[in-house]
């Protein structure tokens, strides 16, 4: 009976962890009434909770309750399935952020995976997270992120030294930016801080791992919503040279001498046409005229340019280019 008695204690225990982890504040007669037992042996489980280390506190009010804060150590943690199983993708995927946590991801993975039961390891196991290319290089300090990450939560003006490309490590820092942080976004394996620049009276992207912020920060600023509304399209747009819209600034529409099939796997985000066994049409954007040129030049085949007159104006720029390169030699 004593062995039964402490296993039902013990299951009860693991069950009152779980759910104060899932809600912020929980009344005790509702607690008393989810574990099936007296709001007196909630709090005594309560007090054995707080004996091995979590900080249950209690909340004042008509109904009375608890609430797990913070404490000033980690506690044993209980995760339910479906996040145990998100908690080991995350950490192995964990590689290709860029946020140089590797080796600390793979320290947390084994310990978490060592606990699972069998079967949720073997489902574990079974998923392939195989990251696309390395990480970026060079990756961003974790300190760096943590504070970017501070500045966006707490909306305070950003103060940093940034080093812009091409510039020696060793040159002298020119006098330090200032931007209004909105968004920390990880895009391709590199971190970038999205924020308004109240200089410029614009918005602006800077690559985290390039910022060596500054102390203290700036004034507190009112939130902005990036043009669009979505911080990742915004992001997209302004990779491709386009002020605005997720869309090239630059695009034209060509008919090429080979099957869609060939054309298809290097067209990008273009759209493509089949017309026939060996002709295709293919509609695709670029950054400008030139670029749009030379990327449609790549495909080793006879191009008719169906428009714009500028690509068709780019096409002939390029020949002559060309021509003088090939006479240079």
């Amino acid at each position: 009976m004593p062995i039964a008695a402490s296993t039902t204690t013990s299951s009860r225990l693991l069950s009152l962890l779980s759910m104060l982890q899932a809600r912020r504040d929980w009344p005790g007669g509702l607690l008393a009434e989810r574990l099936g037992v007296s709001e007196r042996t909630v709090r005594r489980d309560v007090d054995r909770l707080r004996e091995l280390g979590y900080p249950v506190h209690a909340v004042k009010g008509p109904d009375g309750g608890y609430r797990l804060e913070a404490g000033s150590q980690m506690p044993p943690l209980l995760f339910d399935e479906e996040q145990a199983v998100a908690l080991t993708v995350a950490l192995r995927i964990a590689v290709g952020t860029g946020a140089g946590i590797e080796e600390a991801a793979a320290r947390a993975l084994a310990t978490v995976r060592q606990v699972l039961p069998s079967r949720l390891r073997q489902r574990v196991d079974a998923l392939e997270v195989a990251a696309a290319g390395r990480a970026a290089d060079p990756q961003v300090d974790t300190g760096v992120l943590l504070t970017l990450s501070a500045a966006v939560r707490a909306g305070e003006e950003l103060r940093f030294d940034y080093r812009s490309p091409g510039r020696p490590e060793d040159a002298e820092p020119g006098p330090p930016r200032r931007v209004q942080p909105h968004h920390l976004v990880v895009r391709g394996g590199r971190w970038y801080v999205v924020g308004w620049d109240p200089d410029r009276d614009d918005w602006r992207t800077y690559r985290a791992d390039r910022m060596t912020p500054r102390v203290p920060n700036g004034p507190r600023f009112g939130p902005r919503e990036v043009p669009g509304g979505d911080v990742a399209a915004f992001l997209s747009a302004r990779f491709k040279g386009s002020e605005s819209a997720d869309t090239w600034p630059c695009r034209g529409e060509v008919i090429l001498g080979l099957p869609a099939a060939e054309v298809a796997p290097f067209a990008g985000d273009g759209v493509v046409e089949a017309l026939g066994p060996a002709r295709t049409r293919l509609t695709s954007g670029a950054w400008s005229w030139a670029a749009l040129a030379a990327g449609l030049a790549r495909f080793d085949a006879e191009i008719e340019v169906i428009g714009p007159p500028e690509l068709r104006a780019a096409f002939a720029e390029l020949s002559r280019r060309a021509a003088r390169a090939a006479g240079a030699r």
